[in-house]
């Protein structure tokens, strides 16, 4: 699973998802991307669902970028404990993703291949997504997304 080697932080505040994403909203190294529509969390086993469904469907063709990366610590406190006694222990780790950004990166593959590779993906995450081409986020300006 993808988490940082250290960190400065062991626990962290839940913070906001509100806005859309600003930065990570283009699509830079592939063809073909995929994209949030609505704030969430993603665990970091979600992403490597995603990114293992991709590859298996393209078969070791083309090439995949990772757009997102875990670095908030989500703590939980055991099943059936009292209130008080401090945060809980570090549960899993999150990558915080706004409307807009682009998580997943294809290149290299035919667009059908691409598509579905991506639409794969799409079924591991815990938010609404659509697929995009390079050329649909560079044509048109990016005030819908």
């Amino acid at each position: 699973m993808l988490m940082p080697k250290r960190v400065k932080r062991r626990k962290q505040f839940r913070g906001s998802m509100a806005g859309k994403a600003l930065r990570g909203n283009k699509i830079s190294n592939g063809e073909f991307g995929l994209v949030a529509m609505e704030p969430c969390w993603i665990r970091s086993n979600q992403i490597e669902a995603a990114r293992i469904a991709m590859t298996r469907y393209i078969k070791r063709g083309g090439k995949v970028w990772i757009k997102i990366f875990p670095d908030k610590p989500v703590t939980a406190k055991p099943a059936e404990t009292r209130m008080g006694s401090g945060k809980g222990a570090l549960e899993y780790w999150v990558a915080v993703v706004k409307p807009g950004r682009v998580m997943f990166e294809i290149a290299g593959v035919p667009e059908e291949t691409a598509r579905e590779a991506l639409r794969l993906a799409m079924h591991k995450l815990p938010c609404k997504c659509k697929i995009v081409s390079k050329a649909d986020l560079e044509g048109g300006d990016n005030s819908e997304n």
